[in-house]
């Protein structure tokens, strides 16, 4: 029977947990084993008594958490000292940063841990309902939109008072991914003027079917995208000539929303210092890609930057800040993941599938499957 062990997150910061009561009870009513760690969900707003009533066994300490463990589901990556109460032989799902700290993956294999990397579940219509980048990303964009509101000096909406007629707020978003998308979504639902720029052809649709208006439209192109759908990395050239396109749409803007990455390397730098400073004294600028370097010049990962009267913000793990829909969201993402390995009763890593094979970034249960070492005898 396949055994599917649930941990309390130990990242400071970290609220969400990666398998909810809802999920768990489809994996039982499968003939799965879940265990959780007492309080778990807790941050989340689920209890272990929900857990318990969705047939979960809830237990207190990792080593009868572990004990048997076929499947490890977590949110954030563990950390070294976590990776030796992990047992030899079983299948780790969690979001692993690869690119990172790379080190950390040959721990696992040593260890004699297969690794899945929920990062990097591929861009193809089969494995959609597994992208929890994409879930993530929603909540990111949301929230987004509310920090930038609530730093804001003036309403987002155009508001009739006693007192006259308030223009809206101007909100620009860079980038228009899913998280961009819902910025567009939630700034437009507050009341704001949106405006968008992005240099993918399907996103100029995207932002206009939101009502926004989508800025520099001559800048896309198709070969900026890659198969998977995400932005590649701009020549010098194309670089001149977008940071030209947002230096002369920012300094009207009151709230800049950025969220252009690109997958394994530093985010683009979109925004100058003097971009900034071309930018009315009160206006806000909340960037989303702080913590792969920040869109913005003067960002600072999880620091509030203030620049000529501008706020810079550099949230870090907004998903957490929602940890109820969050936590939901990547459940079911990771639920849909573990029915497409969970066959006949058994876990079934295999390196051939268009799926599995660019997610394993970790093979040490497999290589210790292939020559023929049981977990006891490596751990001896």
């Amino acid at each position: 029977m396949v055994k599917i062990a649930v941990p309390k997150e130990t990242l400071p910061g970290e609220t969400r947990v990666a398998l909810v009561p809802e999920s768990v009870a489809r994996l039982a009513k499968a003939g799965v084993e879940v265990a959780v760690q007492s309080n778990a969900g807790q941050a989340a707003s689920m209890p272990d008594e929900a857990y318990e009533k969705a047939g979960a066994t809830v237990v207190s300490d990792l080593a009868s958490l572990y004990s048997g463990a076929t499947v490890i589901a977590k949110v954030q990556r563990p950390s070294r000292e976590e990776i030796g109460q992990i047992p030899s032989g079983s299948t780790l799902i969690s979001l692993l940063q690869p690119g990172f700290d790379d080190s950390l993956f040959e721990q696992l294999d040593r260890a004699g841990i297969t690794a899945l990397a929920l990062e990097k579940v591929p861009r193809i219509t089969r494995a959609q309902s597994m992208d929890v980048l994409s879930s993530q990303a929603t909540v990111a964009g949301y929230k987004a939109a509310l920090i930038g509101a609530m730093h804001l000096d003036k309403f987002l909406p155009m508001l009739t008072t006693a007192a006259g007629s308030i223009p809206p707020a101007k909100a620009f978003i860079i980038g228009a991914g899913v998280a961009g998308l819902q910025a567009i979504a939630t700034t437009r639902r507050l009341g704001a003027m949106v405006s968008a720029f992005d240099i993918r052809p399907a996103a100029a649709e995207q932002v206009q079917s939101l009502g926004a208006t989508f800025v520099a439209s001559e800048l896309v192109s198709a070969e900026a995208e890659t198969e998977g759908g995400y932005a590649k990395e701009q020549s010098s050239t194309e670089q001149e000539r977008t940071l030209a396109a947002i230096g002369a749409h920012i300094p009207a803007m009151d709230l800049v929303i950025t969220t252009a990455q690109i997958p394994g390397r530093p985010a683009p730098r979109l925004i100058t210092a003097e971009m900034v400073r071309s930018m009315r004294p009160g206006s806000v600028i909340v960037d989303l890609a702080s913590e792969t370097g920040g869109n913005c010049e003067l960002t600072r990962a999880g620091e509030t930057v203030v620049e000529n009267g501008v706020k810079i913000i550099g949230p870090v793990n907004l998903a957490a800040t929602l940890p109820l829909h969050a936590s939901q969201m990547f459940s079911r993402n990771v639920l849909t993941l573990l029915q497409h390995l969970i066959r006949d009763g058994s876990l079934t890593i295999d390196l051939e599938d268009e799926i599995v094979g660019p997610m394993c970034v970790a093979r040490g249960s497999l290589e210790l499957a292939s020559t023929g070492q049981s977990a006891a005898s490596e751990q001896s």
